[in-house]
């Protein structure tokens, strides 16, 4: 078995890179660990931490082309965010001009969550824990 300890980052490729460094730091709350342009891929790299773990690579290219979110196909279905509090979360994000969908219940848990989208329409989700 290969000895896996835990997930180490989750990379994103977005179209406007102030635009999605705007939303991942000041709507999410991500903490900016390091910030890094690579000339020769005229591209931006920032390292974003959640609660000081470094969870994310938000990277930025020339003309990246779009990724389909609907309908729904193979390949990374969404990213989940846990959080305590759905209600307050949900508020900040339409303070934000997020527009969530309506909270549901997961069948399987009795938790409740919801999705909304990044800047470049990823699905994110909200699971309250």
């Amino acid at each position: 078995m290969l000895p896996i300890k835990q997930v180490h980052h989750i990379a994103i490729i977005c179209s406007n890179y102030e635009r999605s460094k705007w939303f991942y730091t000041q709507v999410l709350g991500f903490t900016i660990v390091q910030e890094v342009y690579r000339e020769a891929r005229q591209s931006y790299k920032l390292d974003l931490a959640i609660n000081g773990l470094y969870q994310i690579e938000l990277f930025s290219f020339p003309s990246p082309p779009p990724r389909p979110s609907h309908p729904e196909s193979c390949g990374l279905r969404h990213l989940a965010f846990a959080v305590t509090d759905i209600d307050s979360a949900v508020s900040w994000l339409q303070s934000c001009q997020v527009t969530p969908e309506a909270i549901r219940v997961d069948e399987c848990t009795g938790k409740r969550f919801t999705f909304f989208a990044d800047p470049d329409g990823l699905p994110l989700e909200l699971y309250e824990m």
